[in-house]
């Protein structure tokens, strides 16, 4: 599907009923919707360009192209991050960056997330409360410690493209990323060892 749109999936399920992200059976309903999705991060990054910032926001959800510094020591990388912004860095910020962990552990951790939410409009004025210190101190919230990166501005190789929060739900489950390096199932087996 490469003319692919995330407002071609709210649409669908607008018509068929189901809100974005108020309730357990419309987070399904998006999340397998997604499932049969075939696009690249390159497709969402060309095409959404009425999404595009030129930087990022804590609580917000960002999808990017990423080249490491540090690329030639570490063991794998995930050039096209899906992330939830938590704090700034120096020279940079850190993410979430759910890639890292499998499907079924990626709605588990959205699902805890939603808890976050500042509001329940799920329009731009959405975003998560969220911090580092939040996420380390309830156990809901566990499968965030292998998803958690530093990314260098200086290393950002594209424009950001910010999903909006009745997006979330698609977001979380395209298979955009790409992993360097390393294979996805061995990513998510050492992901889930972290855990």
């Amino acid at each position: 599907m490469a003319s692919f749109t995330f407002d071609q999936i709210l649409a669908q399920g607008i018509r068929k009923g189901q809100v974005p992200a108020r309730s357990r059976a419309a987070r399904d309903w998006y999340r397998n919707r997604a499932k049969n999705v075939s696009v690249t991060a390159q497709q969402i990054l060309q095409k959404e360009t009425d999404k595009q910032r030129s930087s990022v926001e804590v609580g917000k959800m960002y999808l990017f192209g990423y080249d490491p510094k540090h690329k030639a020591t570490l063991p794998y990388y995930d050039k096209f991050p899906l992330i939830f912004m938590i704090g700034e860095a120096k020279g940079g910020f850190y993410g979430i960056n759910v890639h890292y962990l499998p499907l079924r552990q990626r709605a588990q951790l959205m699902d805890a997330l939603y808890s976050l939410k500042n509001n329940r409009k799920y329009d731009e004025t959405t975003k998560l409360k969220i911090s580092y210190d939040i996420l380390k101190s309830a156990s809901k919230f566990k499968l965030f410690k292998p998803c958690v990166k530093q990314y260098l501005v200086s290393h950002v190789r594209s424009r950001f493209i910010e999903i909006s929060p009745a997006e979330w739900d698609v977001a979380i489950w395209l298979q955009v990323q790409k992993f360097m390096k390393a294979s996805i199932n061995t990513v998510w087996k050492e992901s889930m060892e972290k855990v």
